[in-house]
């Protein structure tokens, strides 16, 4: 059997209003596998973003334990430095956001290229060029994201996402900004990049995307259900 590229196991994260305890996430586990695209459902405040941004290493569990294509990330002998994981972040993760997040005064091509400013080129980096034209938007290279519309934009968000040959895709609502067509658009990029061997876990309240999936995670209370 086919090892899981991601598993999770009794995450749990805790917050405190002054004296009130918050569990934003309660004992959570799953598993998803390379090719395998998860939806992660249920409704507003139910830990579904507080998941994904520990998944994606941009927020810290209270308990439970995280590993990634075998690596211990949480709950393991040694605790990560901010350092240690950044570099997880950069080499196994893409992010894609519900707002898109594209720097206004960079063009399609210089959005793409973000995350090889910040860091050195990881190995196997795709080329700004063959990631747009794998998104069809390879004639839209020079323009600003003003000049783009929705689907476009989001498509941008997604190509920055790949640029580094990323593991595993994140999406926050992903078609939460975008009218039913450009929907369908990205329903079939997001499957696409599954079919090439990424693992996809996107959270979303579009019951149509999540129908796309191969596994329905639904959270409620920070409990699966």
């Amino acid at each position: 059997m086919m090892m899981p590229t991601m598993s999770a196991k009794d995450l749990s994260k805790i917050y405190r209003r002054g004296s009130e305890e918050v569990r934003a996430l309660d004992g959570v586990s799953f598993e998803a596998r390379s090719g395998e695209m998860a939806a992660v459902i249920g409704p507003s405040g139910s830990g579904k973003t507080t998941l994904l941004n520990i998944i994606g290493c941009l927020d810290n569990p209270t308990a439970g334990t995280l590993s990634v294509g075998g690596e211990e990330i949480f709950g393991g002998r040694k605790e990560l430095s901010e350092k240690e994981l950044t570099f997880i972040r950069r080499r196994i993760f893409g992010y894609v956001f519900q707002k898109f997040y594209l720097i206004p005064t960079l063009t399609v091509r210089e959005n793409i290229m973000l995350p090889s400013a910040f860091y050195k080129s990881s190995a196997g980096a795709k080329s700004p060029d063959d990631v747009m034209k794998l998104l069809g938007i390879d004639k839209r290279a020079g323009h600003l994201p003003g000049e783009l519309s929705g689907g476009e934009m989001q498509r941008v968000a997604i190509a920055r996402a790949l640029i580094n040959s990323p593991k595993v895709i994140l999406a926050d609502e992903p078609t939460g900004s975008l009218d039913s067509r450009r929907t369908g658009e990205i329903k079939e990029i997001l499957r696409e990049l599954a079919t090439q061997g990424m693992t996809v876990v996107m959270v979303t309240h579009n019951l149509e995307l999540a129908k796309a999936a191969d596994r329905v995670i639904e959270l409620r209370d920070g409990k699966v259900v």
